[in-house]
Parts: structure tokens; sequence; C-alpha cells
């Protein structure tokens, strides 16, 4: 039986580094339904920082990159995911784990599974959009142990390593998600912005899967890389890429990006177009031009909220060889600090996790 405590990362309030503190804890207790999850590895995400820095508030309009490097200017009562931060909490959207307890009411087969954790609970069934996120909702895995809904937690059976499986719950959810929502087909052209990241390097491995055209945003350094993952087609951050592609040549524009490239984007999509949107990493804030909208009769998709085919689809990827691990870098739990700092550099490709 796992002992009586355990350490984690508490994230004590809004602010900078010095909020996220190494402490001794109580370990979780499970309750009906539940079951106790020995964390392997624990991705890191974009999402923990601007929990941390209270990104998510109305009054925040520069990106995260901003707010981290003074965040003074975030830090708003309204700056959580869902709601107000109920602080001190664990974070931790990611997590790749073995169960190592679970409630009377759960089947015992679960015990000693390798898993992968769904951070993503519809709290109402599929029917309703309500959801709640581990690791901003309720305690994550940047701790040892992780409590969880025994329905949350899917077993993997591959030959990846522990920190390979723990780069993939959000980034590859979140990617397959907007794919599912926007029904991307094959043969259909598919942007996708911030390519090298977490959630746009998985968004190439989805796309190409589903048989799209991949045209691939991301810094020149990184084309490389983003070639090898399946994008036909690269273009750099300050392309022109009107003048590169063409008006209306876009089936489906993947952006987690946002800033000031935005309109750009409204032109490059074809009548009958769509936008799918998780994320905003340059800026909340974007202009949109009403016509560009109407007068091609786009639709515009947000997502966070994520459907019953996806997690499972995904375990099913990686079970039959579909897609590839992207293991940027690996980190001891309590290095924490020293990888959300590289993470925001942004000079890597993939993913980074962290080993308690």
């Amino acid at each position: 039986m796992p002992k009586s405590s355990m350490t984690a990362i508490l994230t004590l309030g809004h602010g900078g580094y010095d909020q996220l503190v190494a402490s001794e804890v109580p370990m979780p207790e499970i309750g009906p339904g539940e079951v106790l999850v020995k964390v392997l590895a624990a991705g890191v995400n974009n999402t923990e920082i601007n929990t941390r820095l209270g990104w998510y508030s109305a009054a925040v309009q520069g990106a995260t990159n901003d707010i981290a490097a003074d965040p003074s200017a975030g830090g708003q009562a309204d700056g959580g995911w869902n709601a107000q931060t109920a602080f001190p909490l664990i974070q931790g959207t990611d997590c790749c784990g073995r169960v190592v307890q679970v409630a009377s009411d759960v089947d015992t087969r679960l015990l000693d599974n390798r898993v992968l954790i769904r951070p993503c609970s519809r709290d109402g069934g599929f029917e309703s959009l309500a959801n709640s996120w581990m690791g901003s909702d309720f305690n994550g895995a940047f701790a040892q142990y992780v409590k969880v809904k025994a329905s949350e937690v899917f077993p993997i059976r591959c030959a990846w390593t522990d920190a390979e499986l723990g780069t993939i719950p959000c980034a590859y959810g979140t990617a397959e998600n907007m794919l599912h929502r926007a029904n991307v087909q094959a043969g259909e052209t598919v942007l996708i912005a911030g390519a090298s990241g977490g959630v746009g390097s998985a968004a190439v491995q989805l796309a190409k899967r589903r048989g799209a055209r991949v045209i691939a945003i991301a810094g020149e350094a990184k084309h490389a890389r983003v070639a090898e993952i399946g994008a036909d087609l690269l273009f750099g951050r300050s392309a022109d890429l009107i003048a590169a592609l063409g008006e209306q040549t876009v089936d489906v524009v993947v952006d987690n990006v946002g800033g000031a490239g935005f309109p750009t984007l409204l032109k490059l999509l074809k009548r009958g177009g769509r936008l799918v949107s998780s994320g905003a990493i340059s800026g909340p804030i974007v202009a949109l031009d009403m016509r560009d909208m109407y007068l091609k009769d786009l639709t515009l998709i947000g997502t966070t909220a994520w459907d019953e085919p996806v997690f499972p689809a995904i375990v099913r990827y990686i079970e039959q060889g579909e897609i590839q691990p992207l293991l940027a870098k690996s980190f001891a739990l309590t290095a924490i600090a020293q990888a959300q700092q590289e993470f925001l550099e942004k000079k890597h490709v993939g993913k980074f996790v962290l080993i308690p």
C-alpha cells in the first residue's frame, strides 16, 4: 500500500516561479468510483503556466511570455481555467502512471496497469459541455500520486517509455479534439499555426494520419523536425502567407496562437472553411473582420471540452503505431521551475516531462 504522505509541487497562488514549492503533503484518499495512480511521468504544458500567472483573466490581453516576464501583470481573481483557482493547488495536466489502489466499487483488473489519464472530465456526461480539468480544477500530476475517477484512466500497452507516454494526454487529446470538431477529411488542406509546440506538433501528426495535406508554421530552426513528422509545406512565423499561398486556399486552420496573425488566417480560408482553436499563446485579443467571416460562410470553432471518442482514439493510435512521441527533454519533478523557464524559451520541438 502507498505511504501516508507524498512529495508534490504546490502552486501557492498567482505569480512567478516562487509560487512553485516542493512540499510533503498527505496521500490522496480515494472515494467511491476512484483510483489512485502512481505518477511515472507528467508533461509540462502552457496551461499550467497560464494558470499560475492568472492569464485566463479577462483583464489580461498579452501573450503568455509577456506575463511571464512580469507576473504582476496577471494574477486576477478570475485568472483560473473555469473559475477562480483554489490555491494551493497541485497542477499537472498530463499523466502516465500505474494504478496502485482502487475503490471497492471499481474493477480490480485496473490494478497494476500502466495507464494514461484523460485530464478533461465531462462532468454532466458527454451530452453536456460542462467539464473539469485535472491540474486546474482539481489536484493533478505534479506529485508522486494522483487520484482520479476510474472512468478517466485508460490502460495502454506499447513499447513507449513512461516519459514518452507522459507527453501525450493534453497535447494529443487537444489536437485530436480540434480535428474531430472541425471534421478534417482526407484530401483537405490544413494549416497549423505554432506547429512545433506540443499541441501543434501533435496536430501535424494527427492531421496527416487523417490523410490531410499539412501546411505548418514554425520557427525556421525547427522546420526539419516538423517535416519529419509529416508537414508537407513549411513557413516561418514572419512569412507572407497571402503572397505564398493566395487567399482562399486552405480548408481548415488550426490556430492556438492568436495574436496579430489572426486576420491573415481568415483570408487564407476557402468559402465554407473552418478555423478551430483551443488557445492563444501570442495573445487572446485578435482583429476579426466580420466580412471575412460571413461573406465566406466560415465556421469558427472553440474547443475545450473533449468529445467522447477523442481519448480512446489516441490510445488506439499509439498501440497501433500510427503516431510517434516527441519527447524533447525530461526533468526531475523538483526542477519544475527550470522546466517551465526552458519551455517558455520555445527552442524545443514537442514536449517536456517531469519525473517524480
